[in-house]
């Protein structure tokens, strides 16, 4: 049952990898950009979301709903202002770009907020449930996180494919000319695939402040390099990709604590990427581009 409990806790943390991965790889898939300041979108919705709390006492669906306005208007800027500029430059500066907004948003945290560590105010009590008479003991908090993640991938899945915002994500994604002179509005379409991926961060700002009570400015930055891992795990570009890859990361990260090392998780989380890419570089359900010369 040991094991059992383990797999269970390594799907709730990568549901968490899973909703962050979604905001890289539909950002990545509508507009071919990597948005590695997502990490930090996600720290401004914790910290949205925690003043909302504890400074202006709101409720918690009120506080989340603010976080996910926020993390969206602020995803809308960052691409207005830093990536739609460089539509038509070279990865390699979009890449800078994004790193520089990302220390940008870093250090604006660290002079607002300060450096000093908040702890989240507790939302669920730290309840357990217990299955097969006692032997298999379930948290409420993992049970959420899994929940939501399934229902935000089923939500974004029925989007994509049936509604006309969708069907234009999918065009911009095959060929943005083609979409243009079909009269689909390229930029919008792109600013949108930023709002979306950008709410979700807060989402999954409030479930890691629920796992992990405590946090810092820099909160975002492991978790957002993990989730680009499990986009890229799964295949970059795909939904259910980012969904596969990041339940798969969390409960290989899970199980490296529990039986391996703790030290030594991370390295082992990377690694198994690494052998991943090398027998299918497009990831587990990444399908291979063939580029028209």
């Amino acid at each position: 049952m040991a094991f059992l409990s383990y797999l269970i806790n390594g799907m709730g943390l990568g549901s968490v990898y899973a909703i962050i991965a979604l905001g890289y790889t539909m950002v990545y898939g509508i507009a071919k950009m990597l948005n590695f300041a997502h990490g930090d979108v996600i720290m401004i919705g914790a910290y949205t979301a925690f003043y909302c709390l504890t400074m202006f006492k709101l409720s918690t669906f009120t506080s989340i709903i603010i976080s996910v306005v926020v993390c969206t208007i602020l995803g809308i800027i960052i691409e207005k202002f830093a990536y739609k500029p460089l539509r038509k430059a070279s990865s390699l500066s979009v890449l800078i770009t994004a790193i520089g907004i990302s220390y940008f948003l870093q250090n604006l945290a660290q002079i607002l907020f300060g450096t000093d560590p908040k702890v989240f105010p507790e939302l669920m009590r730290n309840s357990t449930f217990s299955l097969f008479k006692g032997q298999l003991t379930l948290s409420y908090k993992t049970l959420l996180t899994i929940i939501a993640c399934i229902l935000i991938m089923i939500f974004l899945t029925i989007f994509v494919n049936k509604t006309k915002t969708g069907k234009a994500m999918r065009a911009c994604s095959q060929d943005k000319e083609a979409a243009q002179l079909m009269g689909i509005n390229v930029d919008n379409t792109i600013s949108i695939t930023f709002a979306i991926g950008s709410g979700l961060a807060a989402i999954a700002a409030v479930l890691l402040c629920i796992t992990y009570s405590t946090f810092t400015p820099t909160l975002g930055s492991m978790p957002g390099i993990k989730a680009f891992t499990a986009a890229v795990f799964g295949g970059i570009g795909s939904i259910p990709g980012a969904f596969v890859g990041g339940l798969l990361l969390g409960i290989i990260e899970t199980l490296t604590k529990a039986y391996l090392s703790t030290q030594l998780s991370d390295a082992i989380v990377f690694m198994v990427l690494i052998i991943v890419l090398l027998i299918k570089p497009s990831g587990l359900l990444g399908k291979r581009i063939h580029e028209k010369v």
